[in-house]
């Protein structure tokens, strides 16, 4: 055991220091004094005033998607619940959202944006064609197309004239990026360029893009003994190359591509991690879900594994297969990891979906520091 000059065990001086130095800070607190770097820590956790906080949420149109004008399919009537709720708060398109956000969420002025929601859907130049059962059907929104860059031309000129502003959008038009079939994976990349250049037209700042992948992750088999899974490395594989390319295009429009926990190789997140940390790239991140988990111990542990990753984007939810997550001890995850971008309110909780959001937004901003 070494020894100091005074014969005192140098291990025992160092807890006696820190039981003395201790008892000395205690002593200051008590006389209402507190260090420096108490002082830092109780500045860093002050809570900011509402409207503050309120700048950081963000309207959510796939939350009120019932509200949407969507194409008359013959021989297919609107839900009764569908038209009760239009006839409440009115029907809309996108073009019409930015202001029904100013109007529906006081304070709030961001907005994240559903693909499914883009364009006019009386002008089907706009669409994709899609060969099913041998018919030739409208699909989805091209943004490639002339009629649907004067559309977004329009949507951009809304968005500047009630001040608001489109910050993500949350895109299902992209897939097969994670597929063993090269032509498809190459044929979603394609798709989801198309989409950066839109978003750069409207001034968006993040796009979602799903992996894809198996819908159910193949499982380990016992390989000299010890689990191994082999079948899932070729899917990872493909969506590194394929994130790798849009992030690489990412960076020419200047929107980042983000991975939600949105099923298919995202269902896990240490494969987000896994991805992200492969591309290494500023503009490629996550944008993690309260809920899109498939059980309930993801639901805070899965969110600590994400949101260190994630700067511009996260999806605030309640769920008709979570009702009863804390939304609290979710948001104190993001406060524990100094998050301070966009928190776009996403309620799916069944009832008035505009009465659930602006409650979610409540909680959400309750809880914010």
């Amino acid at each position: 055991m070494k020894y100091c000059k005074d014969h005192v065990p140098a291990s025992s001086g160092r807890r006696d220091f820190l039981k003395t130095a201790g008892a000395g800070v205690l002593g200051i607190a008590g006389m209402g004094i507190i260090p420096s770097s108490a002082a830092a820590a109780e500045t860093k956790q002050k809570v900011r005033s509402r409207n503050e906080r309120l700048k950081q949420m963000a309207s959510n149109s796939y939350a009120v998607n019932q509200l949407f004008k969507r194409r008359t399919v013959q021989g297919r009537p609107e839900r009764p619940e569908t038209a009760e709720l239009k006839k409440k708060y009115g029907e809309i398109t996108l073009l019409d959202f930015p202001q029904f956000t100013k109007d529906t969420y006081p304070g709030v002025i961001a907005m994240d944006f559903w693909s499914s929601l883009f364009g006019d859907v009386t002008d089907e130049t706009m669409y994709t064609r899609v060969e099913r059962d041998g018919q030739t059907r409208v699909g989805e929104f091209d943004p490639s197309t002339t009629s649907a860059k004067r559309y977004l031309e329009k949507l951009a000129s809304k968005i500047a004239s009630t001040g608001t502003k489109a910050i993500h959008i949350s895109n299902n038009a992209p897939r097969n990026i994670a597929d063993l079939n090269d032509e498809l994976r190459k044929e979603g990349i394609r798709v989801a360029k198309v989409w950066l250049d839109a978003a750069k037209m409207i001034g968006v700042q993040s796009m979602r893009v799903n992996t894809g992948g198996p819908q159910i992750i193949p499982a380990s088999v016992i390989q000299g003994g010890y689990p191994q899974n082999v079948e899932i490395v070729p899917y990872l594989k493909q969506a590194i190359e394929s994130f790798k390319e849009m992030a690489e295009y990412g960076e020419k429009t200047g929107v980042k591509v983000t991975i939600e926990n949105h099923w298919g190789l995202a269902a896990n997140p240490i494969n987000i991690r896994i991805i992200l940390n492969e591309v290494n790239s500023p503009f490629c991140e996550a944008s993690p879900d309260f809920c899109n988990w498939e059980h309930e111990y993801m639901l805070y542990h899965g969110l600590e594994v994400l949101v260190p990753m994630a700067t511009t984007m996260i999806h605030a939810k309640r769920w008709t297969r979570f009702p009863d997550v804390d939304i609290k001890r979710c948001v104190d995850v993001l406060n524990k990891a100094g998050y301070k971008g966009y928190i776009s309110v996403e309620y799916e909780a069944g009832g008035d979906p505009v009465e659930g959001t602006l409650k979610l937004m409540d909680d959400v901003v309750a809880a914010l520091v």
